[in-house]
């Protein structure tokens, strides 16, 4: 039996042949691996799970399968998937999400008397955002300091960045001036700012603000310190020149940084853009990134979701139990030929905006939450982190 094939022509057929993404479907594959395999057959003690709860029973009467699957565990771990216990974790967390978003969709929006001290909460809730958030980016300051240049393709990724966190912050700033002018009557309050309202009171990123925003599932007030974060970034970057590492996460369209890595690699050397990729060197926590390095660049700021990186062997590793993250130490991004990556055991670790992971096609063509494939060192098969469900996340929920 061709057990690869009927693997493949499964997956192929899955929900109608509709799922598409390269990620999905090797996920899929890998289930269906796990299943469809000659252990199955020639194995009488193969199992489907480390703990060894779920197997395939044994030849025999109907009444011994009604019997096999009345001894199943009645609520199905994690392993069933092949996931790590903490699955659960995250699994119970995501429902107590929703129950609670579910809850505040039954709240009304207000109306009637005895509103004054909401509306004075909501006025200095969006007086403190406001004090918070810098000036706009002067662009055209920034341009004449950091002219486009042909070897030096971060000057362009700068004020690109700061032109797309003005439209962000400008955005921000005067829905939330509108917000104050209504309540105090000086405006008519406006659907918009009734929105803008009723998330501002309930912690949430408003509507109109995320369709400005880069992908974000923090509350509003994570989120708020994070843009300054952000802006203060690119204040320095502006103010100090180009860092010796960046903070990966930090980036509004992350992908633009990623290609302007890969131009000054290919200019430098005269090498066509097309025939480069990345390779990936996860650093020591205790060296010097005080200088860049000759060819690509370190960065930080992501999280391992599923898994956690061991300093000590210098490879990924199980989750530590009840530790849903771990912090990825700097990474050294090499751009190089792709013919000339080096052969080693590593696992295409998917980076991602958000927990969310999943995004739209945007006008440039790339996802709005999916940013690039790293390829890194793992002592495991590749499909056990697939099926962990292990990616590289940007920034976290809370």
């Amino acid at each position: 039996v061709q057990y690869s094939q009927l693997s493949s022509g499964i997956n192929a057929e899955y929900g109608g042949g509709r799922v598409t993404d390269s990620h999905d479907r090797r996920v899929i594959i890998g289930i269906l691996e796990n299943y469809y395999n000659h252990d199955i057959v020639n194995d009488d003690n193969y199992k489907f799970s480390d703990s060894g709860d779920y197997y395939a029973p044994k030849d025999g009467e109907y009444d011994s399968y009604l019997e096999f699957i009345k001894g199943l565990p009645i609520l199905s771990k994690p392993e069933v998937f092949n996931m790590h216990s903490n699955a659960d974790i995250t699994k119970d967390q995501k429902e107590t999400n929703l129950l609670f978003d579910s809850i505040l969709l039954t709240e009304g929006t207000g109306g009637g008397g005895g509103g004054g001290d909401k509306d004075d909460i909501l006025y200095e809730v969006a007086e403190g955002v406001i004090t918070k958030l810098p000036k706009d980016f002067d662009t055209e300051a920034a341009l004449r300091k950091y002219p486009t240049e042909y070897k030096q393709s971060m000057n362009t990724v700068l004020v690109q960045e700061m032109g797309r966190f003005n439209v962000l912050t400008e955005c921000v700033r005067t829905s939330l001036i509108n917000l104050q002018k209504a309540i105090k009557g000086l405006v008519v309050m406006s659907q918009e700012l009734e929105d803008v309202s009723a998330a501002v009171v309930n912690g949430k990123i408003p509507g109109l603000w995320m369709g400005k925003s880069y992908p974000s599932l923090k509350p509003l007030g994570s989120y708020v310190n994070d843009l300054v974060m952000r802006l203060n970034f690119l204040q320095e970057w502006s103010d100090k020149g180009v860092p010796s590492f960046f903070w990966l996460s930090g980036f509004y369209f992350t992908q633009a940084f990623i290609t302007g890595v890969k131009q000054n690699y290919a200019r430098k050397y005269t090498i066509p853009i097309d025939t480069l990729s990345f390779d990936y060197e996860v650093m020591q926590e205790d060296q010097d990134y005080s200088k860049p390095p000759d060819d690509g660049a370190y960065v930080n700021g992501l999280f391992v979701d599923g898994a956690r990186w061991s300093r000590e062997k210098g490879v990924l590793a199980e989750s530590t139990p009840k530790v849903l993250f771990d912090t990825m130490p700097m990474i050294w991004m090499k751009p190089m030929k792709k013919v000339d990556i080096p052969e080693r055991p590593f696992y295409w670790c998917p980076v991602y905006k958000t927990s969310e992971r999943r995004g739209t096609l945007s006008t440039t063509g790339h996802s709005t939450n999916f940013v690039i494939d790293m390829r890194i060192a793992s002592d495991k098969p590749e499909m056990h982190w697939v099926l962990r469900g292990l990616a590289l996340l940007c920034q976290l929920d809370d």
